[in-house]
């Protein structure tokens, strides 16, 4: 038990750092894009495979962690306290929520059936990106309406803003969390907690 804890913090204290190196290189490709904040990137799959690994706890954890790497040492884009919490902390830790999935993938993947893992992981990839799009949604439409070109509503202009970096973004980490887990299958059941009988 105190291994499994301590495998645990150890994975999440590593794919919370892989996931800001990975933010923080796509904010430096991208960051003349989207300018106030955003980036297509890859950082959310670190979070996705803890959370299909650890289940919720393990991915909330992990995105949280990511939000504080961001909101302290990164190149945040904050303009008002409630939105850099929004976008950084909640945005983010909400990522962990694919961890509802955790089971049917294992469960998947222990019988030997590719496509109910692959499609759970998909789920699971598309309900986290969903529920950060929202986030920034808001937060966008709150407090960034400012910069929406002139006749457009500024919750227009949220989702136009947002739905650009974060559609590309969920496409790609679900083709990489599928391709990773998908090379060594096994290693997402070996060590972890979640049941692997639904």
């Amino acid at each position: 038990m105190q291994q499994k804890q301590t495998l645990f913090l150890v994975e999440i204290a590593v794919f919370s750092a892989l996931a800001y190196l990975l933010d923080l290189f796509s904010g430096f490709l991208f960051s003349r894009i989207w300018p106030q904040g955003g980036s297509v990137s890859i950082a959310m799959v670190p979070v996705f495979l803890m959370a299909f690994r650890w289940g919720i706890k393990g991915g909330a954890i992990t995105g949280l962690l990511l939000g504080l790497l961001q909101f302290i040492l990164g190149f945040s884009q904050i303009y008002h306290p409630v939105q850099g919490i929004i976008d950084y902390l909640v945005a983010f830790t909400v990522l962990g929520l694919a961890g509802i999935f955790a089971r049917q993938v294992k469960d998947g993947i222990q019988n030997g059936l590719k496509k109910k893992w692959v499609l759970y992981i998909i789920a699971g990839t598309f309900l986290g990106s969903m529920l950060r799009f929202i986030a920034h949604f808001f937060s966008g439409w709150i407090f960034f309406g400012i910069w929406a070109p002139e006749g457009q509503p500024a919750w227009l202009y949220s989702i136009i803003y947002n739905g650009t970096y974060m559609l590309p973004s969920m496409i790609l980490s679900a083709i990489i969390v599928i391709l990773v887990i998908g090379y060594a299958p096994t290693r997402m059941i070996k060590s972890s907690p979640v049941s692997k009988k639904a």
